[in-house]
Order: structure tokens, then C-alpha cells, then sequence
């Protein structure tokens, strides 16, 4: 009996940034083989007969995408809150990725913090959050890669190398500089953990050191200026409210006004290994 196909998810919400997501998703999907699945997310208190067309509609657009990109594309509708049932549905189906449309942020997110970020703590799975479609549908040519000293970064190279492995990408490693010896010391084991699994995969790669502090803004003016394909990031641990009011660093990063798209891994997230990308 043939394995079932792992699913990349798309959130659906019947706009352009979602269309803008089931591009990257088909780009990937096409290029590792994996199916697509478009989940919209209604609330629970919705009637039947709207829930009913919802999943009419939502199939009818997975047929036609279907045919537009020439890949299996799915649907199904969740009831709940998208800040929950996202993430619920790509854990249960041990989903391969999760990319998402965002608008930035805009208007009350000012002050209570980036959606899109809310969305993507709750997963085990990585993100990809985009602005915009794919330049192409051949390849992610250049990544940016930050590290510093926090242990959690070695928890992104699976991540790193599917990318270079499927769309032979550079990665650009940008290492932050310090005169403290002990954050050094940190960084440097991260950087070295990273080089040596770049070299095992036979991934090109390129070292930029950037000044302490605000990394967040110096990730995206580098990633900018080379007109980088896809931010590689991690969001914070055991993240709070006074993240989200004061402003983690990581949801600047996804709603960067390059329209950069940004992958996200969480701490202890399921993808450690490229593996998972492998099945079907």
C-alpha cells in the first residue's frame, strides 16, 4: 500500500497573500514532492448550511490550483480560532511545513504584536510567512542565516539544509560581534555547528559579522541588500505577552517591509531532520 503523501498547509482566508502563499507552497510541494492541503479556519458558532459552502468553495479552488500548478492540492475547514486550530491541524497531520500569507503589521497589531507570530508559536512544525509570490519556480538562490550565542539556533539547520539540498541556495551566515567573552564563546559553537553540517551537505555558505544590537534590523537591511529569497529565523522561547506588546524581535523580521519571506522554527519544533521532507 502506497504511503500517503506529507502535506504542506496553506491557511486560506480568500485573499491575495493567501495566493501569494500557495505559490511558495507549490514551488516547494512540486520541487520535494508533497501534496498541498488549504485549511480555512470558521468559527465555531457557524451554521451549517455556511459551513457548507465554505467547503464547496474551498474544494472548487483547490481543483482549480490543482490544475494551475500541476500538484495535488486539498482542502478542508477547521472550526475555531486561528491562533489555535492552525497549528493544531499541521501538528495532527505531522505536516512537512506550514506557509503562510501575512499582511504585516498593521493598525491594533501595532500594540498587541504581530498575528502571524501568535499563529506560529503553537506549531512543531516550521513557517514560512510570506508578502509576496515567489520571484520564480525554480529556486530560493540566497538565505540568510542568523546566529548568536542563544543554544536554540542549532535547532534551525534542518531547515537550512533542506533548502540548499533541494534549491541548491547559498546560505549567509551573519554572525553577531561582541566584546563580551562569554557570549562569544556561545556564538562561535553555534557558528561552528552550523559550518560543519553546511560542509557534510556540500551547502556553499558565507560568513558576515554585523555589530551587536538590533540584529533583527540588520538581518533585514543584509538580507535586502542581497536580495535574499528567504529569512531563516527562530522564534523565542517560551514567548510572553510582554513579547508580543513590547515586540519580539522575530515579528519585525516577518512583517519586514522588504516583503523578505521569512521561515520560522520553533524551540523544540518536530523538524530536526530533512527526513521528513523525504516521504512519498
Amino acid at each position: 500500500m502506497e504511503e500517503p503523501k506529507k502535506l504542506i498547509v496553506v491557511p486560506w482566508d480568500f485573499t491575495h497573500v493567501a495566493e501569494h502563499a500557495l505559490a511558495h507552497a507549490a514551488k516547494i510541494g512540486r520541487m520535494v514532492g508533497n501534496d498541498i492541503c488549504l485549511l480555512h479556519i470558521v468559527d465555531p458558532s457557524i451554521k451549517a448550511r455556511a459551513e457548507g459552502e465554505k467547503r464547496t468553495l474551498l474544494q472548487h479552488l483547490a481543483s482549480e490550483n490543482s490544475r494551475k500548478y500541476n500538484i495535488t492540492v486539498l482542502s478542508h475547514v477547521s472550526k475555531g480560532s486561528i491562533f489555535t486550530a492552525i497549528a493544531d491541524f499541521a501538528n495532527s497531520k505531522e505536516a512537512s511545513l506550514v506557509v503562510m500569507g501575512t499582511h504585516g503589521m498593521k493598525g491594533m497589531q501595532k500594540l498587541t504584536g504581530s498575528w502571524a507570530l501568535k499563529v506560529i508559536v503553537k506549531s512543531k512544525v516550521p513557517f514560512i510567512v510570506v508578502q509576496e509570490p515567489p520571484a520564480d519556480q525554480e529556486r530560493y538562490h540566497n538565505i540568510v542565516f542568523p546566529v548568536d550565542f542563544r543554544v536554540e539556533n542549532k535547532e534551525k539547520m534542518g531547515m537550512a539544509i533542506f533548502m540548499g539540498k533541494y534549491f541548491d541556495s547559498k546560505v549567509h551566515i551573519l554572525k553577531t560581534v561582541t566584546t563580551d567573552k562569554s557570549l562569544i564563546t556561545k556564538t562561535n559553537i553555534n557558528l561552528n555547528f552550523a559550518i560543519k553540517y553546511l560542509i557534510q551537505n556540500n551547502i556553499e555558505y558565507e560568513i558576515h559579522e554585523v555589530p551587536r544590537g538590533k540584529l533583527a534590523q540588520r538581518t533585514i537591511d543584509f538580507a535586502h541588500k542581497i536580495k535574499a529569497d528567504l529569512i531563516l529565523i527562530m522564534t523565542t522561547k517560551n514567548i510572553t505577552m510582554a513579547d508580543y506588546v513590547l515586540g519580539a524581535s522575530e515579528q519585525y523580521i516577518i512583517a519586514n517591509s522588504s516583503r523578505i519571506p521569512v521561515c520560522c522554527v520553533n524551540p523544540k519544533a518536530s523538524f530536526a531532520k530533512v527526513g521528513q521532507f523525504m516521504y512519498g
